[in-house]
């Protein structure tokens, strides 16, 4: 890519809280802010599972919400493929492979966005919806912003990608 055709800014909106989405999130997060972009990753709905502390399994403010986090636990370490989870061992055969192929963890992204700068954005809506406090999401995230937030970030981007 030339010069004057280099990316400035890139805008991420990751709503997924599978695996096999979270990967690619960061991975063209991390490649893109080390390429020189500005990056932000609006992170909303299961998406912020990604963000949910790996020493947090039930949060919430009321029933419905603590059963959301009993069935799903969220947190970098606990995420599950989409598709041939196979109770587990679909999740640890890709881990492995990962690991064989020196593939980073998911927490090893997060610490290279954090270095690299990229902002990791939670919404705030579906923080409230899905009953998660700041103290439930890892450290270094920005503050939540909400959609319209999102959206002013994705219309002044380059390249904005939904995931």
């Amino acid at each position: 890519m030339g010069r004057e055709k280099r990316l400035k800014k890139v805008s991420i909106i990751a709503w997924s809280g599978d695996l096999d989405k979270a990967y690619p999130v960061l991975i063209l997060a991390t490649t893109a802010a080390a390429s020189g972009a500005e990056v932000t990753i609006f992170f909303t709905f299961w998406g912020l599972f990604l963000l949910k502390r790996n020493d947090r399994w039930i949060s919430g403010k009321c029933w419905m919400t603590r059963m959301l986090h009993l069935m799903n636990r969220g947190g970098s370490k606990h995420l599950t493929l989409s598709r041939l989870h196979m109770m587990g061992a679909g999740t640890g055969m890709m881990k492995a492979i990962f690991r064989k192929n020196r593939v980073p963890s998911l927490d090893e992204f997060l610490e290279m966005s954090k270095d690299l700068g990229i902002k990791l954005v939670p919404c705030q809506m579906s923080m409230e919806a899905l009953g998660l406090g700041r103290d439930d999401l890892i450290e270094g995230v920005s503050d939540p912003a909400g959609a319209a937030t999102a959206l002013e970030e994705a219309a002044a981007s380059d390249v904005t990608l939904f995931i």
